[in-house]
């Protein structure tokens, strides 16, 4: 399958997300403990739970997976401890809406490692601006098939240098606000060991970065940004304080409503705390969207590190390379 028919598959994927979100139920009222028609199961042993926070708290500091029923939550939970996996019954019909944990997210993680299948994150907006569908602090973490939307931020992270984070064939729409004390983004990551995005769609940011990472490993493949309808956006991929990696097979649309359009990709833009030498951008296709006229360069480099620029099919308009 070439390039471009593996972006289109990624779009109509995530273009085919919506039509459960008609179709949700109301949350059942909450209790505490387990019942028989409780929307959360656990799995490995068969029980059910009202509210999310108590299935979590079930699993502990083992491995466990939480099963959620097809329907839309207002509710969140914290893990502490353990290996937890985050399952929708049906990908796309299970919808955390609205409800932040400590005032951070629907769910925030702190254990040991946490996996997310087939969920969708929407309208999450708390005080300080970072409101987010994952908040993830502490331990690895790994995102499949899901959906975040309309909230301030998509995924948002601390610092955990031995960690690692994967994030495949998901969906980060209309996120993103410059509104806080900071610019908040459709993907954050503080410092990590390895961030990995792949068969991933960005589109119609509403301010800051698309991906911003402070991981000192990089891979982006075959990921769609589109950002043709984005408003007051800034880089599609901003790599903060340099990275080594690659970022291959991608493609890109800037949109005309930007914050600032000097750049697609920023290497070590703020910092230069993590070497950038061998970084390859390659096989990607950028340009403008349509009827917009102007200058921007493909990569920004801040780093005065060999970064590896192959083959990229680029728009009118677009400079390779600058040295900043």
């Amino acid at each position: 399958m070439n390039r471009l028919a593996r972006i289109a598959v990624v779009v109509i994927a995530s273009a085919a997300l919506p039509a459960p979100l008609l179709q949700a139920e109301a949350v059942p009222p909450a209790s505490s403990g387990p019942s028989a028609t409780a929307p959360y199961t656990v799995v490995e042993t068969g029980r059910s739970y009202s509210r999310l926070q108590d299935a979590v708290d079930a699993i502990g500091d083992a491995h466990g997976t939480i099963r959620f029923a097809s329907m839309r939550f207002a509710d969140c939970a914290v893990q502490s401890k353990g290996e937890v996996t985050y399952q929708a019954a049906n990908p796309g019909q299970s919808i955390l809406d609205g409800v932040a944990c400590e005032d951070k997210a629907a769910l925030v993680l702190r254990g040991r490692s946490a996996h997310v299948d087939g969920m969708v994150f929407a309208n999450i907006h708390v005080g300080d601006k970072n409101g987010a569908g994952i908040r993830l602090e502490h331990g690895n973490l790994t995102v499949t098939q899901s959906w975040f939307r309309d909230s301030e931020q998509g995924l948002l992270t601390g610092d955990d240098s031995l960690g690692t984070i994967i994030i495949d064939k998901s969906t980060f729409s209309r996120l993103g606000t410059c509104e806080g004390s900071g610019c908040a983004h459709s993907i954050y990551v503080g410092n990590y060991g390895t961030l990995t995005v792949t068969r991933t769609r960005f589109e119609a940011g509403t301010g800051g970065h698309y991906l911003k990472s402070r991981a000192s490993g990089i891979a982006v493949a075959d990921c769609s940004f589109d950002d043709s309808a984005g408003r007051g956006t800034n880089y599609m991929i901003d790599l903060a304080d340099g990275a080594t990696g690659r970022i291959v097979g991608n493609w890109f649309v800037q949109g005309r409503d930007k914050e600032n359009y000097s750049a697609f990709i920023a290497v070590a833009a703020e910092h230069r705390n993590h070497t950038s030498q061998g970084l390859l951008v390659e096989a990607n296709d950028a340009r403008f969207a349509p009827g917009i006229d102007r200058k921007s360069a493909f990569v920004a480099d801040w780093s005065d590190d060999p970064v590896k620029l192959g083959a990229n099919a680029l728009g009118p308009g677009l400079v390779r390379y600058e040295k900043r």
